[in-house]
């Protein structure tokens, strides 16, 4: 799946790519700033797009002066399962979490990074996923830990699992040689510890 295009799963369409946005978000919408939040796509198809969820229901159109705006009909019966389409990227990162809180060796820090947190992916694309290991765990608990959680993540979502592994003492000892946890700093979604943790093992080596 592309969790950037979650509707995709069920309709690889602009129409999909159209209610991910609307039911993403309260307020209104022009053809106009519905193309420039897609970045791709005429104005002219996603106009035609909103046309055709108008006539099914699950989009108002309001008119403002010259042109019209458009909502998401949070009423309509299919609504809540737009919505839940909607944020599959959070509830992925929900169950990753869930998952994490349950080890009996729980990680320092760990994040989604690469394309499934930048909103790049594509359907065969990994997801991405840093883990850093406590010294004193024990390491086949650990093993068996990690590759239940790859498993999990593959059987949700349909997309291999990539998983990176630091111990607290290589985070320490390698941070800022280490390009990956520059750009989980910069990108990263985290799913366990705190996000300054990391920042601070890596700044603190730069200093």
């Amino acid at each position: 799946m592309e969790l950037n295009r979650p509707l995709a799963t069920v309709t690889p369409t602009l129409d999909g790519d159209v209610l991910a946005v609307l039911a993403g978000f309260d307020g209104t919408f022009t053809t106009g700033q519905l193309h420039r939040v897609l970045g791709k796509h005429s104005e002219e198809g996603i106009r035609k797009v909103l046309q055709r969820l108008v006539r099914q229901g699950v989009v108002h159109s309001d008119r403002v002066g010259n042109a019209f705006a458009y909502r998401f009909n949070r009423d309509h019966l299919a609504a809540e399962h737009i919505t839940g389409l909607a944020g599959l990227r959070g509830r992925l990162l929900e169950r990753i979490e869930s998952t994490l809180e349950s080890w009996q060796s729980r990680p320092k820090y760990a994040a989604v990074f690469g394309s499934a947190a930048r909103g790049s992916m594509m359907v065969d694309s990994d997801i991405d996923l840093l883990l850093v290991r406590p010294d004193e765990a024990n390491e086949d608990r650990w093993a068996l830990q990690v590759d239940g959680l790859a498993a999990d993540v593959s059987r949700w979502t349909g997309n291999d699992a990539r998983i990176l592994e630091f111990t607290v003492a290589e985070v320490a000892a390698r941070g800022p040689d280490e390009p990956v946890l520059s750009d989980v700093l910069r990108d990263g979604l985290t799913v366990a510890g705190r996000h300054a943790w990391l920042a601070g093992q890596v700044r603190k080596r730069k200093s």
